[in-house]
């Protein structure tokens, strides 16, 4: 078995399809995905409708909450936050739901089986017995279930995340621009700067081991300790 957490996805469809062909998960394998799967990249639509595939398909999967999927929920319900969101990447997640190649869409062409997803098929953090998983960061003092959503959806990481319960946490959001996934006493980060031109990162929580791809395809491997 294999527990294969996955990076910021951000609108990447190829990264991600590229990543999942290469680790290659199998029935025994659960695959947890950190957050943020829509802004930024060129196809939103297209990485919501593969998470669905694959949900139904059956595999494994956890899907975490992250901030831009907060950020995309609360566009739909207000126009300041509205234009937050479309100058932090929703732009871009609106441009992917054109009825046509180069034609943009608006909030009302987004499906409602992606905010069924968006509203009910996320979690705020996944705790297994040796590991936490979460969007951004978490409380260090606080248990997983007292933890505040905006610390798991908002909170950088610094030069330590030790939590009290002396499990690793696995992260994203805080972009690797260099491409290298980021390791700190309590903490790894795998937020490796997909759409900014750097690579989409799955790594296997229980060894150490990880994959990434580029925006080219091409892929390379890599090992790092998961310290507290």
């Amino acid at each position: 078995m294999r527990r294969l957490a996955i990076g910021d996805i951000h609108g990447c469809l190829l990264h991600f399809n590229d990543l999942l062909n290469l680790v290659n998960p199998t029935s025994e394998d659960q695959v947890i995905l950190l957050g943020d799967y829509v802004d930024r990249g060129p196809d939103s639509r297209g990485v919501l409708n593969r998470i669905l595939e694959l949900k139904r398909g059956g595999m494994n999967l956890v899907c975490l909450r992250g901030n831009h999927e907060v950020m995309m929920s609360m566009a739909r319900d207000g126009a300041s936050d509205m234009r937050m969101w479309l100058g932090v990447g929703g732009l871009q997640a609106l441009g992917s739901y054109g009825s046509a190649p180069g034609r943009s869409g608006t909030i009302a062409d987004v499906p409602q089986e992606h905010w069924d997803l968006l509203k009910d098929g996320l979690v705020d953090y996944h705790e297994t017995d040796e590991h936490i998983f979460v969007h951004a960061g978490v409380h260090r003092a606080l248990p997983m279930s007292e933890q505040p959503t905006d610390i798991l959806h908002w909170e950088f990481l610094g030069d330590e995340m030790r939590h009290c319960s002396k499990k690793p946490v696995i992260c994203g959001h805080t972009s690797q621009k260099s491409g290298e996934v980021k390791v700190v006493p309590g903490a790894v980060c795998i937020d490796t700067f997909a759409h900014g031109g750097g690579w989409l990162t799955a790594l296997d929580a229980l060894t150490g081991r990880y994959w990434q791809v580029n925006f080219l395809g091409k892929p390379r491997e890599g090992q790092v300790e998961l310290r507290m």
